[in-house]
């Protein structure tokens, strides 16, 4: 069975929620699962990252690591660097073009519009990002938790991960994988209000 490699992106503005939520769910899924799955983080350098409260974090590999994923996960955060680098834009059309499903959390899906990924396609984000991922081109849905667009699947902000994360494990494993994953990071949500 050949092995299923996951790429969770990093860098300096990173929402740490955006990533970390679904690196949980995922890795979860690695361990459960009778596939051999990997999940591993990659940012722009060795270097360590400073996230969007100041948590440090080491990617586990790099940018030019990035061969042969088979999911990709794009966070949000501040995504300003990232749209504004053509060559991270570059990299994120190759990967999309090997047939990677590519995956966003929050504003992670801006940069996804940015890279013409999202054109007349459906789309979400945070909720504070909806009009610019509009204008971007992305035929956004302002209620969804998350969008599965086939290839491409974006989720709204922050926890919203979470329940994409799930999603994808119930595609790519079964329902009933999905749900031993969420008993088992005991993800019930009773918000207090």
């Amino acid at each position: 069975m050949n092995e299923f490699t996951i790429a969770i992106a990093l860098w300096d503005g990173v929402e740490e929620l955006d990533f970390a939520g679904p690196y949980e769910v995922l890795t979860a899924w690695s361990r459960q699962s009778d596939r051999p799955i990997t999940v591993r983080t990659v940012g722009p350098s060795a270097e360590p990252v400073r996230c969007s409260h100041d948590l440090r974090v080491l990617p586990d590999a790099t940018w030019d690591d990035l061969d042969g994923v088979d999911l990709f996960v794009l966070p949000g955060g501040d995504v300003r660097p990232l749209q504004a680098d053509d060559g991270f834009l570059d990299l994120v059309r190759k990967i999309a073009g090997s047939g990677t499903l590519m995956t966003s959390v929050c504003t992670g899906a801006l940069v996804y519009a940015k890279a013409g990924l999202l054109a007349g396609r459906p789309a979400t984000t945070h909720w504070s990002a909806l009009d610019r991922l509009e204008a971007l081109g992305a035929e956004v849905d302002r209620e969804a938790r998350y969008v599965d667009d086939g290839n491409i699947v974006t989720s709204a902000g922050v926890s919203a991960g979470i329940d994409m994360a799930l999603h994808l494990v119930a595609r790519l494993d079964s329902v009933e994988r999905a749900r031993e994953v969420r008993r088992y990071i005991q993800y019930d949500p009773e918000p207090p209000v």
